[in-house]
């Protein structure tokens, strides 16, 4: 039998490392000798950065650890292979790489760019008659992976944020003896406005949730936005508005860019969005007189172990040790799905799929659940997400803050 590899790619999740955790389990009861784990992704693979996890998980508690803290314990890359046709090199020298380590097993942890990772790599084995194994575990906060109900990451980032806006509406209501205090909360997501969405479960008994909600699904009418805010100051002196950091325009300008050059891009074309929250604020501020606040969670969102969700936890060591099963089985070219049997109480189950319909699809809110004024969301879109932030996981505690596992070779 071969030995193994794992890499963690993309932006960090607060259970991408239970993913790890998983798999790192199923390598041990599968009886795999040597688990090795890529630093910094593939791009650090390439560069010869490998180290025996062996030295790092003796025992349960050490994975235990491992699943409360966040980042990405390996290390991570936002790194596009090249195209198999115009650098064959690159492709040799990895496969060159899991020979010297006796590799025949190899699973990366990411999003839709990385799963572009995991295609090329087993297409390149196929056409070459090569014998070793690819499996892609699923891993975005963004949950905009396609034949997924949902990925491992989106529920705790929800939590966190539905919490967060929680607390922070409690707040902006402390001051409403005069004008209207209004906050603009930006959200992560790109082209996909599942995480902004999720601010609606903020609602409740005890708060009313944000005052109005916009996905990156549609396109922005800043005119509409400003009446809409204005109508609601008549109403009530707090205002909270929850925006996606990918709004666009209809001329499809981002609102984070109106009037600004384009920011850095990284390998896969993606730019660095911030500033929206901030652009909208400013021009509140102007247009109708009153007290604007631009609130970014930012890194926040993704970092946040301490209030990750316990359904995403499970989910997220559970994908990790059955993508560990199924290489074992043989299966290659692969990402594991979650299927949502029923949300109500809430089953779900797991299964494979073909990871050439996955790299580089991205999986946007139903239209239909976003209402027809583009400023909230719907029932719907709310039964879907619920069950998804259900539970916690508590942290281990060391002068009274969490404790968390940093890689370094132990004594």
């Amino acid at each position: 039998m071969g030995n193994m590899i794992i890499g963690q790619s993309g932006g960090p999740t607060a259970v991408i490392n239970s993913s790890l955790a998983g798999a790192i389990k199923a390598a041990k009861v599968g009886g795999i000798e040597h688990i090795y784990g890529m630093r910094y992704g593939i791009e650090g693979f390439l560069q010869g950065q490998v180290v025996d996890l062996g030295e790092y998980f003796s025992d349960l508690y050490d994975l235990s650890l491992l699943k409360r803290t966040p980042s990405a314990f390996l290390g991570s890359c936002r790194y596009k292979l090249p195209s198999r046709d115009k650098d064959e090199e690159t492709y040799k020298k990895i496969f060159e790489l899991l020979e010297k380590y006796d590799i025949d097993k190899f699973l990366y942890i990411g999003g839709n760019d990385s799963m572009d990772t995991i295609q090329q790599l087993s297409d390149y084995a196929a056409e070459h008659g090569r014998s070793e194994r690819f499996i892609g575990i699923p891993k975005t906060i963004d949950n905009d992976l396609p034949f997924t109900d949902h990925t491992p990451g989106f529920g705790s980032a929800a939590k966190f944020i539905a919490t967060s806006m929680k607390e922070m509406i409690q707040d902006n209501e402390s001051f409403g003896a005069t004008d209207p205090r209004i906050a603009v909360v930006e959200i992560m997501g790109r082209n996909a406005g599942w995480l902004t969405g999720a601010t609606v479960l903020s609602k409740d008994s005890d708060c009313g949730g944000p005052d109005l909600i916009y996905l990156p699904e549609l396109p922005f009418d800043e005119d509409a936005f400003i009446e809409r805010v204005e109508k609601i100051t008549r109403e009530k002196k707090s205002v909270v508005v929850a925006v996606s950091e990918g709004l666009r325009l209809a001329d499809g300008t981002l609102v984070c860019n109106y009037g600004i050059d384009a920011a850095h891009t990284d390998a896969f074309g993606h730019q660095q969005l911030s500033g929206a929250s901030r652009m909208l604020s400013n021009a509140l501020s102007f247009r109708l007189g009153y007290k604007s606040r631009a609130i970014e969670f930012s890194l926040l969102q993704r970092c946040a172990t301490h209030m990750a969700s316990r359904t995403d936890v499970d989910e997220a060591y559970n994908v990790g040790y059955i993508a560990v099963s199924k290489i074992l089985e043989g299966e290659t070219g692969q990402m594991v799905t979650i299927q949502v049997d029923s949300r109500e109480p809430y089953v779900a189950h797991y299964e494979l799929h073909d990871v050439h319909g996955i790299a580089n699809v991205e999986k946007k809110v139903p239209l239909e659940w976003i209402t027809p004024d583009g400023a909230y969301v719907t029932k719907e879109f709310i039964d879907y997400v619920k069950p998804l932030v259900i539970g916690s996981i508590n942290p281990y505690y060391a002068a009274g803050l969490p404790k968390h596992l940093k890689i370094h070779k132990k004594d």
